[in-house]
């Protein structure tokens, strides 16, 4: 079966001034190297859909998501941005893009437990791990990743689901909804001290949070992993699994201060794979997350496909 790649030009259509670090260019990054390597042609492209607003509600308040949604609706209609949070803020395009986001990872949960594809991959933003139950911040509106891990739970009965999180920030916003739910497990890595802050406590039994010094190096990443996560992924045997995929603890991205390189990337997901070959079925929906020096995102978005794709 083949691996499904969701996307959408209205994910393009957000914007949040000239100069941020969360811009368009970083999905034509990756388009223009997956057709200049031929990745491309491995792959299923598919168009993410908008989101069903009422499955927001598995993860999200729902006064959060209706007050969302009227203020990205003024914002459309005056054409003023309006800002969430210091670096987080809502333009004219960014409802849409928001929508097809959150859609792409639900529609990939969707094809991936049917069975039409072997497991996805969503280009999209804005991302989503920051987002709380009640909160949109770091970049994030609705949070991608819960979302579509809530429906593989709530909607198609799973019992075990995993979220696994490389980001270089630890995602808050995917501890602040699943945390207490022991039908998820959480594994995350990440660069502490850095944004958001969070991560040096887990907020419950179900989470795993490695919080690593600034400038370590994969190696390092790569112990850590092979010591705390895969036992505890062992252990828990999930039925799928899902991927916060954050490129920003690449050692070129100068949002944090992490080693990683290409390589690191590819056996990271080498290992994750291995866990949904023995347990899932290989079902696996990865989200793009951070990344934001554009060579570095769109070389090792490429490293993660190819161990996605099995080329």
């Amino acid at each position: 079966m083949p691996t499904a790649f969701y996307s959408h030009p209205d994910c393009r259509r957000h914007h949040m001034g000239r100069g941020h670090p969360e811009c368009p260019e970083r999905l034509d990054a990756i388009d223009d190297f997956l057709l200049a390597s031929g990745l491309d042609v491995a792959l299923e492209r598919r168009e993410a859909p908008l989101l069903d607003l009422r499955v927001a509600g598995c993860a999200h308040e729902s006064n959060y998501v209706a007050e969302l949604r009227e203020l990205m609706e003024q914002v459309a209609s005056t054409g003023e941005p309006r800002a969430l949070d210091p670096d987080t803020s809502a333009h004219p395009g960014t409802w849409p893009a928001v929508q097809r986001a959150a859609g792409a990872a639900v529609a990939a949960t969707d094809a991936v437990i049917k069975g039409e594809v072997e497991n996805a991959f969503c280009s999209v933003r804005p991302p989503g791990h920051h987002a709380t139950r009640a909160q949109a911040m770091g970049f994030c509106f609705l949070n991608n990743v819960a979302i579509a891990a809530r429906h593989a739970l709530d909607v198609h009965g799973l019992q075990r689901v995993a979220v696994v999180d490389f980001d270089v920030h630890h995602g808050n916003g995917t501890e602040d909804i699943l945390a207490g739910d022991e039908r998820a497990l959480m594994v995350g890595i990440f660069q502490h001290p850095l944004y958001p802050g969070s991560g040096g406590v887990p907020l419950g039994t179900n989470m795993l949070n490695l919080p690593i010094p600034p400038y370590t190096r994969g190696a390092e990443v790569r112990l850590l992993i092979d010591q705390h996560w895969m036992p505890r992924l062992e252990e828990f045997k999930p039925q799928m699994i899902f991927i916060s995929a954050g490129f920003d603890a690449h050692r070129d991205d100068e949002l944090g201060q992490l080693g990683l390189v290409e390589a690191d990337y590819e056996w990271i997901t080498r290992r994750i794979k291995a866990v949904a070959d023995r347990h899932a079925e290989g079902r696996i929906v990865s989200c793009l997350e951070g990344g934001y020096d554009l060579g570095a995102l769109a070389r090792s978005v490429a490293a993660h496909l190819r161990v996605l794709a099995g080329v």
